[in-house]
């Protein structure tokens, strides 16, 4: 095991342990397919954490106040404002309901900054009374030319892999899209395929919840970099949508309308 894998274990064990009870999805069916353009912030989908922190490696601590729609775009920021017991603030939005297999999209732009982290990802996890299981997107903010795709099953990850974001992710929109089947996990990349997997023992299994975040660290500075604050920043969504596994594609852009 790496040091960073290692580090990045304790990092969601953390999590695991922080999600509040008011989070948690209220039923046990998969939530049905959805687009959301944000015009807004649909209150019935989306659960905005505020007032905890992941753990000792998060330096900001979630507020709600740094989750807002602008413009159709949705925006989470960090910046300098001391929020609990920490110096920083810092935003993230989950979905209340779980979602099962299909086809997960996001357009993002991420944040700049060595130090932060710009995440698209699901999760499920012991506070749910279920095992960690998880898939990624994310960004560093010391190299936004690269996104780490990598998922989690039952808590074992080590499946990390760098894909390079022509231009890169910080500079403009892109396209992040992940297709979850029984028996396959497919990474797409502006509608290229950059990572697939067919191993059973690497596919979770579990529904799980939607996410995305913007956080930083002043400890995991061999994954993430040395944290280097300069001033408040943003990483920006214009769309997201899921697709359960069987159904059409939701919209004329989706990676749906042309997968096999």
């Amino acid at each position: 095991m790496t040091q960073s894998t290692s580090r990045l274990l304790l990092v969601l064990s953390a999590f695991s342990a922080a999600v509040p009870a008011s989070a948690l999805a209220q039923g046990a069916n998969a939530g049905a397919s959805f687009v959301d353009n944000f015009d807004g912030i649909n209150r019935k989908i989306w659960y905005i954490s505020d007032g905890w922190d992941n753990g000792a490696h998060q330096n900001c601590t979630w507020s709600k106040d740094q989750v807002a729609a602008e413009n159709g775009v949705l925006e989470l920021t960090f910046e300098a404002r001391k929020t609990g017991k920490r110096d920083y603030a810092c935003g993230e939005i989950q979905t209340h309901k779980r979602f099962g297999y299909g086809t997960y999209e996001a357009r993002i732009k991420t944040a700049d900054g060595s130090g932060l982290n710009s995440a698209f990802f699901t999760y499920i996890g012991p506070t749910d009374k279920k095992p960690h299981d998880e898939i990624d997107f994310e960004v560093l903010g010391k190299d936004p030319g690269q996104v780490q795709v990598n998922q989690y099953i039952s808590a074992k990850g080590g499946n990390e892999k760098l894909v390079d974001v022509a231009g890169g992710a910080n500079a403009g929109f892109n396209d992040y899209a992940f297709v979850w089947e029984k028996d396959r996990l497919r990474y797409y990349l502006n509608g290229k395929l950059v990572q697939e997997v067919t191993d059973p023992a690497k596919i979770p299994v579990n529904d799980q919840k939607i996410f995305f975040s913007l956080w930083g660290t002043d400890t995991l500075s061999d994954w993430m970099g040395k944290f280097d604050y300069k001033g408040p920043v943003k990483m920006q969504i214009d769309r997201v949508a899921y697709t359960a596994s069987g159904e059409k594609c939701l919209f004329p852009k989706s990676i749906t309308c042309t997968l096999d």
